[in-house]
């Protein structure tokens, strides 16, 4: 049950939004929220954002090392908790905060020169992309969300073709290893401790059109990798603390694809307003089901979780203003929430949020730049009422802080 119960927390927090989504993978797109698809200041996280742009690039190696600190507030619950009837059914009040969360994540992008005649540009991103965690101490939280972390990586290859002095189309290749632990306490009865991991495939297609010098437009599309985590897990009895069963155990579970619709429109003052339309494929998670070798934990732990989350929609607004050597960047960001009201639980307590980003990128020299962006989330209040929870969940802010470094040549 290590791998297998573990990617039950595990896999759901990947696939969440607003706090454990992280579409935010280079220091240009933690200060325009991400909003950097139809326009692209020579950088090469275009290799991931909007490959198809790659095409547009100047005729050089370009290089990108990007760190990004991400730092999750506490997660407040106030309100009842109603037990399983399982375990007698029982109603308490509760008031309950997660623990605080930070993380130190790098990526890094990489767009070529033009391959002889064909103009055929390639590049590669190695990004972090969703995951996350949430851990909690108290009861009854604890029972399901001890501790629930997941960690990706992300290795995305791209080709870009141009096939016009205005269009480019480009496609990737995306490898995808997870890796997570979760921790489950069932009070006064059994612990369970569990860790897993995955290696998944999938692809991703852009488009790049330049109708006019001033106006961009970008298309991108990343599709559904369907994870097929596979683990063990081990469970305790609490009150000896003694191993009482090991065994393996499976789970599918999809990340969902996403569809990105970019317009940029660049003024004489050479400021650039960039709006994105993303749609998120959410609905393709309607169950958690895990498959148990050992008989006892598939009569107990592998009963199918609903889970049914919704499409949603996010809005991107990002402005950029050129300056001599200094690039300006702002950004802001409106995200909704997958999680409906009867499945959302400890282990992902989300709601809608917005964002608000600001940063910089200075040019030390024709070949060296530098850049400096943050974003801070706000989460807002949800009142949930479903079997278990009658109450609110609060606070829960993200704050972002990534430093960049490019290189040409």
């Amino acid at each position: 049950m290590k791998k297998i119960a573990l990617l039950s927390l595990v896999a759901s927090s990947i696939l969440m939004a607003g706090g454990y989504k992280i579409p935010e993978t280079s220091t240009n797109a933690v200060a325009l929220g991400a909003a950097n698809i139809a326009h692209n200041q020579n950088n090469a996280d275009a290799a991931y954002y909007n490959p198809a742009k790659m095409v547009f690039m100047s005729d050089e190696n370009h290089l990108e090392a990007d760190l990004m600190y991400i730092g999750l507030d506490s997660v407040n619950y106030q309100g009842q908790y109603t037990y399983p009837v399982t375990l007698g059914g029982t109603t308490i009040v509760t008031n309950l905060d997660s623990k605080s969360e930070d993380f130190l994540i790098p990526s890094f992008h990489y767009v070529s020169p033009k391959l002889g005649d064909s103009g055929v540009r390639v590049g590669l991103s190695i990004v972090s992309p969703g995951g996350l965690s949430k851990r909690w101490d108290a009861q009854p939280a604890r029972m399901t969300a001890e501790e629930f972390s997941l960690q990706t990586i992300e290795i995305n290859p791209t080709a870009a073709f141009q096939i016009n002095k205005n269009l480019a189309v480009a496609v990737g290749f995306r490898l995808l290893y997870s890796e997570g632990t979760a921790k489950g306490n069932l009070p006064g009865v059994i612990s369970q401790d569990m860790t897993g991991d995955s290696i998944d495939v999938g692809y991703n297609l852009a488009i790049a059109y330049n109708p006019t010098e001033a106006l961009e437009l970008g298309v991108t599309y990343r599709s559904q990798i369907d994870m097929t985590l596979e683990g063990n897990a081990d469970l305790y009895q609490i009150a000896l603390m003694n191993p009482i069963a090991g065994y393996s155990g499976s789970v599918d579970l999809p990340m969902p694809g996403s569809l990105s619709l970019a317009a940029a429109y660049t003024l004489p003052s050479k400021t650039t307003v960039e709006f994105v339309y993303e749609k998120t494929y959410w609905s393709a998670y309607k169950d958690l089901n895990f498959e148990y070798a050992n008989p006892l934990a598939e009569a107990v732990f592998g009963i199918p979780k609903p889970k049914d989350w919704k499409d949603t929609n996010t809005f991107r607004i990002g402005i950029t203003q050129e300056l001599d050597n200094l690039t300006l960047m702002a950004g802001y960001v409106i995200d909704e929430s997958p999680v409906p009201n009867t499945t959302i639980g400890f282990e992902l307590p989300d709601t809608d949020s917005q964002a608000v980003s600001l940063g910089g990128r200075y040019k030390v020299n024709e070949k060296l730049d530098i850049a400096l962006s943050g974003l801070y989330s706000m989460h807002e209040s949800r009142t949930v009422n479903n079997t278990s929870l009658n109450g609110e969940f609060s606070d829960g802010n993200v704050l972002i802080i990534s430093a960049g470094l490019g290189y040409k040549f």
